[in-house]
């Protein structure tokens, strides 16, 4: 995979706040948090991903992340962080997986792809160890020229049949720990799995 000037699959990602399980197992809608805006977008540029999205359904959490995003924008707010607002620029309001899919697609057309239809891939921490594994992933998409969404949940995780509907599903991360502890931030989540799939190779 490479990223928008390279020749590979494109990458997008999404940060889905509906549908979302709870701890109860029902699916409820959570909020957007000014920490993950920022941060998943630093970690998206970095890694080249096309755009991220941030998917909730709310008309107010909308309102708030245009403000955001418009604030960066700015030109004051530009000059002041330019490194900011440039990562910033990546991020897209969204009101679901549906409409980041098709903008996924508009984009794809607009740069002339012929393979416009993402290949979805979700993540997990729930999921089971032998899931699909990144290295996996990574050398598939050496070959499929289709542009890749990338799918995080918030919350408890995303749905049973958002999970089912996608074509590739990511095994977790596992660290160390003794007792297989696996509860990171999806911050955290995002920079580990974009290094694995999009990390420049160290120099032997």
């Amino acid at each position: 995979m490479k990223n928008l000037k390279g020749e590979g699959s494109r990458v997008y990602l999404g940060l889905v706040h509906h549908p979302i399980n709870n701890k109860r197992g029902e699916v409820v809608t959570t909020s957007v948090t000014n920490l993950d805006i920022h941060d998943i977008s630093r970690s998206c540029r970095t890694f080249g991903v096309t755009n991220y999205f941030l998917i909730t359904p709310l008309k107010a959490q909308q309102e708030l992340l245009k403000r955001i995003l418009g604030h960066w924008n700015e030109d004051k707010a530009s000059v002041y962080n330019p490194d900011r607002s440039d990562a910033l620029n990546v991020a897209r309001c969204v009101s679901s997986i549906d409409d980041a899919l098709r903008s996924v697609v508009e984009t794809e057309k607009k740069l002339g792809n012929p393979y416009q239809k993402p290949f979805v891939v979700v993540t997990g921490a729930n999921f089971k160890q032998h899931d699909g594994l990144a290295e996996d992933l990574k050398e598939k998409l050496k070959i499929d020229k289709r542009p890749i969404l990338l799918l995080f949940g918030t919350g408890w995780g995303l749905t049973a049949p958002v999970v089912e509907g996608a074509d590739y599903r990511l095994g977790p991360i596992f660290g160390s720990s003794f007792d297989g502890y696996n509860h990171l931030s999806v911050r955290s989540a995002v920079a580990i799995y974009l290094d694995r799939l999009l990390g420049a190779s160290e120099s032997k």
